[in-house]
């Protein structure tokens, strides 16, 4: 009951939080399932497990949090297990083979655990090089025949620290894992190896499902190589595809640097002159016809005066929850601004409603408590899809005074954009064949 409740709680938070896409196969993984994931957003990633499988799963934390007040609290309810890290403590760490047998255990019984095989959360654009407990969790269970399999799980954000901006989860191929054959004489050193073999099967997988970089400054590249691929293509841009375009970049700038700076400073010039005028290269095909601005028009014109009263109100009533998680996380790391403001949000809205629902009944009576026992979910909610929809109407209007009045700047810019985008076609083509083969873990 009480999984389950923690799971409904948080998975229900964490998409009004964010824009949360999935991209994993239709039927979950049963029997024995290590899930796997990279580390980019502290317990944000964990949290996130509830969201990609229904299944109760075992969650391995580092063994500070199990102190924290609430937050030990929750994991002790989850029946999470400790990691003893050496940078915590390093006179702790021969517990942790009381954890790993604890890990074995539940996967012999079926179970799904989840780990986090880099160790820490870190705020770099490439994995950070695994440790090999995931793999040694795996192998002892498979030594006792448990049919264990590793499923990978990507984590990309555009904006981790960021209210309302999309995270992306891919689940990849499933890993499995043979049972490990001691022998005697070098069993301990063969199986070391083993576990090194598989760590780096796991790293391949991982690799195949998120976005890894050389370095930030490659990620405005191939965004906007993925935006004009896509506007070449009449598609909508598509942010699964960007760990092939990371991929592809790292051979381009290997076997063609001469090439590779040509296109890049092309590419981030475009890029500029876009930002100046608040458009992406779809918006250079948008021809503006005058029954098409009408309607346009008339339509936002009817929303805004039906729901600018409520829309009014909600910013009036929950101004300041929604201040609140951003103050919190002013002085957070990165990596750990996203828990903070998620945690403050979480916690506020726990507090927020029945307040304002007590003070609703208290200045008005049972039916006025009633009312906002009822109606403050939902019209927290309008405003936050009334946020978003404002802002999404002042950037469309701001282009259409920008490239609806100027022909000509509209005309060089398409004229650019369509010549860097049958060269982006073109490279996409020649990579094509081997960033998109599949990974073999």
């Amino acid at each position: 009951m009480f999984y389950a409740f923690i799971r409904g709680l948080v998975s229900l938070t964490l998409r009004l939080f964010y824009q949360v896409k999935v991209n994993a196969p239709a039927s979950e993984p049963e029997g024995p399932v290590i899930f796997v994931g990279n580390h980019p957003n502290a317990l944000i990633d964990p949290a996130l497990v509830f969201v990609v499988t229904h299944r109760r799963v075992t969650f391995l934390a580092k063994a500070p949090l199990f102190r924290l007040p609430v937050i030990g609290w929750i994991l002790k309810g989850l029946e999470a297990l400790p990691v003893y890290r050496k940078q915590d403590d390093p006179t702790q760490m021969a517990r942790n083979e009381g954890t790993l047998e604890a890990a074995r255990a539940a996967l012999m019984q079926g179970r799904a655990i989840t780990i986090f095989p880099e160790g820490k959360s870190h705020s770099e654009p490439m994995l950070a090089e695994l440790k090999t407990g995931a793999a040694r969790i795996a192998l002892g269970a498979a030594r006792e025949g448990a049919p264990v399999r590793i499923v990978p799980v990507g984590f990309t954000y555009s904006e981790k620290n960021l209210f309302r901006s999309t995270v992306l989860i891919e689940v990849g191929q499933a890993i499995e894992v043979a049972p490990f054959p001691p022998s005697q004489g070098a069993g301990e050193v063969e199986e070391k190896e083993a576990a090194r073999q598989l760590t780096e099967r796991i790293a391949a997988g991982l690799k195949a499902v998120t976005v890894n970089l050389e370095q930030w400054e490659d990620l405005p590249l191939i965004q906007m190589a993925e935006q004009l691929y896509a506007f070449r293509q009449g598609q909508r841009a598509d942010r699964e595809r960007l760990k092939h375009w990371a991929r592809g970049l790292r051979l381009f700038r290997a076997e063609q640097p001469e090439r590779f700076e040509q296109v890049r400073s092309s590419l981030m010039s475009f890029q500029r002159r876009l930002e100046l005028v608040h458009a992406n290269p779809k918006d250079l095909t948008l021809v503006y016809k005058s029954g098409q601005v009408f309607s346009f028009v008339v339509k936002n014109l009817v929303l805004l005066c039906l729901g600018l009263p409520l829309f009014l109100l909600g910013l009036g009533l929950f101004a300041l929850p929604y201040q609140v998680p951003r103050l919190a996380a002013r002085k957070s790391e990165l990596d750990t601004q996203a828990t903070v403001k998620f945690l403050a949000a979480l916690l506020m809205s726990l507090l927020w409603w029945p307040g304002l629902t007590v003070a609703a009944w208290w200045w008005g009576g049972w039916p006025w408590g009633v009312l906002a026992l009822v109606g403050v979910p939902p019209l927290a909610l309008f405003t936050l899809y009334s946020l978003e929809r404002w802002a999404v109407l002042k950037r469309d209007i701001g282009v259409f005074f920008t490239l609806g009045s100027r022909a000509r700047l509209k005309a060089l810019l398409l004229q650019d954009g369509e010549r860097l985008s049958a060269e982006v076609e073109r490279l996409a083509g020649e990579y094509r064949p081997r960033v998109e083969q599949p990974a073999s873990p």
